[in-house]
């Protein structure tokens, strides 16, 4: 195995590490990860259809949100999405405006 293969399955257990923390603390929410972060598990599942978009592959929003909450969005957000609390959606507001217009890829 060469040197970059090696690299990328180093970068594809590092995620599957991200993605399996993230689907056990479900005490994390979204928005809370959007304050400290600027991403979230909707954006993983984003970037990852992207990428399969990208290498010829077909990924709808549904599947790649599954892959990332570790089970339908629905379900998780009933079970463990909480309501944002007037703190949280001030911060995200402040963090989206210090943004200034910046593009993201999402």
């Amino acid at each position: 195995m060469h040197e970059d293969e090696k690299l990328t399955e180093i970068e594809a257990a590092a995620f599957r590490r991200l993605v399996h923390h993230l689907q056990t603390h479900t005490e994390v929410q979204n928005i809370e990860l959007m304050i400290t972060a600027d991403f979230c598990r909707n954006c993983l599942a984003k970037w990852l259809m992207a990428e399969a978009e990208s290498r010829g592959l077909a990924l709808d929003y549904d599947k790649a949100r599954e892959m990332i909450y570790g089970m339908p969005y629905e379900e998780w957000k009933s079970r463990y999405q909480t309501k944002a609390t007037p703190e949280q959606l001030r911060a995200y507001e402040l963090r989206q405006r210090g943004k200034g217009g910046q593009s993201q890829q999402r």
